[in-house]
């Protein structure tokens, strides 16, 4: 199994969500929450105003998001809906735990000094260079106050 936060249209409530639940495309468990340790900016881009967090780290806000455990099949499938390696790039990054449900693991995340996981992120070092002058946003909801509406695949 391995750890990966997710920050957009993946996380409960979003769009994409349908997705992390999908027991044909893997097996995710939800595991807790928490934000970036150190800061990225974190905008919605594109003709289909889609989240990205630029791989610019530094700038921007600690971005909030979900901790999944998830398995190798469900990882292949986040690789390719995501667009890995070229869209997005699939890193490991320092995650700060804010709350852990993690069952038979929640020594874990405590374990780590500091709470502090490492998990994989789909971040971003291939984008435009205007991306970096869009507002950056510290959570991501597709609907939320910057009015700028997520367009699903299937709509595309």
């Amino acid at each position: 199994m391995a750890r990966v936060f997710v920050y957009g249209t993946l996380k409960k409530g979003q769009p994409n969500y349908k997705h992390m639940i999908n027991r044909a495309k893997g097996l995710a468990k939800f595991q807790g929450r928490g934000h970036t340790v150190e800061k990225y900016p974190l905008v919605i881009a594109g003709k289909y105003n889609i989240p990205y967090m630029l791989n610019i780290p530094g700038t921007g806000h600690h971005i909030a998001g979900e901790i999944y455990s998830v398995d190798e099949q469900m990882l292949q499938f986040l690789d390719e809906f995501e667009g890995c390696p070229d869209m997005y790039q699939r890193t490991l990054m320092r995650i700060q735990v804010v709350e852990w449900e993690g069952k038979g693991g929640a020594g874990e995340a405590r374990a780590a000094a500091d709470g502090v996981l490492e998990c994989f992120v789909y971040s971003t070092a291939t984008y435009p260079p205007e991306w970096v002058g869009l507002p950056y946003y510290d959570s991501y909801d597709s609907s939320g106050k910057h009015g700028l509406s997520y367009v699903l695949r299937e709509s595309r």
